[in-house]
């Protein structure tokens, strides 16, 4: 069943609600087209998949466009996610060349009639050089761009400079070289998707039941797509040292997008270093696209823990604070932006495994510590990272970019 804006007004509450069909008033009769390069998988598509509906049910016409592209596109494209937050890799002319190619033939099936085109990551960014432009262009970037690839950076800046207005999830993010206006909108959840809303505990057994994760010992939970800035194997580690104090259980929940041609070999090296581990099921991988299975596992689970190298923002994270689950994560990226150290959740530094170890053994031992940072935490996501807030805060932007 398609949602409309008002299934949140018990939620959010009568004033955010008005607001937005207020502000949804100045756009009226206006056509926005938002491009990504995936449908299913990862936060981004999550993410659309709430906007579009609710933007559409608020009389602001918005439709969505996938890019298509092979697999060398892909495995192409990972490696600039990649470089944009700080990894080396050889940028050669045959990469630019196969991921122009693939904007251009995609330009030639689509067409771009509206009066705002938003186009979300780096795999379609260049498709505006293949566009007689005609209304504004807003590059909506989700990834982490504190320390880019230098040569990638330059490349992608003949791109971006085309562009109206740039989007990012954080301060930090904002480029000095950059010289378009840029603008700070944080991702969001949706409360009513089936992996946030609230489900009994009865629907929560016979789903771990289902997916034979057994719920006799506290679960301590990552979810994520298998990736290497997640730093799985680390993650591992820490529950080692865990699993030596405390009798408990890991879950790893993580998906496998199409447009990630790495997870599949992270998986791997996560299975290989896990080893005898899933025997027993201390250690419980799991791939499966299930939204209910998420909310089952976080909903669950002791402890959530987001030991990530980088983090564009972490939704995922979100996702754990609205269901007062205690995080215990590290402080990169867009992270800080939803927990504040000791209040809503738990920051370390990325290497510090003794840290994480020693918050995670102590938010077990101590239920009640759990507790009242969940219920802070659950609170900072009603005020700040719910799709409410993000439809707020798109129609201000499109209303000035549209209107003036």
């Amino acid at each position: 069943m398609v949602k409309s804006i008002d299934d949140y007004y018990d939620i959010v509450g009568p004033q955010i609600i008005a607001e937005i069909h207020k502000k949804a008033r100045k756009l009226y009769g206006k056509h926005i087209v938002h491009i990504n390069s995936t449908f299913q998988g990862g936060g981004v598509a999550e993410m659309l998949l709430s906007l579009i509906p609710l933007m559409n049910d608020i009389n602001v016409t918005t439709g969505w466009r996938v890019l298509h592209g092979n697999p060398d596109f892909y495995t192409i494209t990972k490696k600039f996610h990649n470089g944009l937050q700080g990894e080396d890799f050889n940028f050669s002319d045959i990469k630019q060349q196969l991921y122009l190619e693939t904007n251009e033939d995609f330009s030639q099936i689509t067409h771009l009639d509206h009066d705002c085109v938003i186009i979300h990551d780096p795999q379609p960014l260049p498709i505006i050089k293949f566009f007689k432009k005609q209304q504004p262009w807003i590059w909506r970037c989700h990834v982490d761009l504190t320390s880019p690839h230098q040569e990638l950076w330059e490349f992608l800046k003949h791109f971006i400079v085309r562009y109206d207005h740039m989007i990012v999830s954080n301060e930090q993010y904002k480029k000095e070289d950059i010289p378009i206006p840029q603008h700070i909108i944080c991702p969001a959840i949706d409360p009513l998707d089936p992996k946030n809303k609230e489900i009994d505990s009865e629907l929560i057994d016979y789903t771990l039941e289902k997916f034979e994760i057994p719920n006799d010992k506290p679960i301590i939970t990552q979810v994520s797509r298998f990736d290497k800035w997640k730093d799985p194997i680390n993650v591992l580690k820490i529950f080692k040292n865990i699993k030596k104090k405390i009798d408990c259980r890991l879950v790893l929940c993580g998906s496998l997008a199409s447009d990630d041609p790495e997870g599949v070999l992270i998986y791997e090296q996560v299975k290989e270093a896990a080893g005898n581990m899933l025997e027993n099921k201390d250690v419980i991988l799991t791939t499966v696209e299930n939204d209910i299975l998420v909310n089952a596992i976080q909903s669950q689970s002791s402890v959530i823990i987001q030991k990530s190298l980088r983090e564009g923002f972490g939704l995922t994270i979100t996702e754990a604070l609205w269901k007062s689950k205690p995080v215990v994560a590290s402080k990169v990226g867009g992270v800080p932006i939803q927990i504040t150290n000791g209040k809503d959740g738990f920051l370390f530094d990325p290497m510090d495994l003794k840290g994480f170890e020693n918050k995670i053994i102590e938010l077990i031992e101590h239920p009640d510590l759990a507790v009242k940072i969940g219920k802070n935490a659950r609170d900072k996501v009603k005020k700040n990272f719910l799709i409410t807030r993000q439809i707020v805060n798109y129609l201000d932007l499109l209303d000035e970019f549209i209107n003036n």
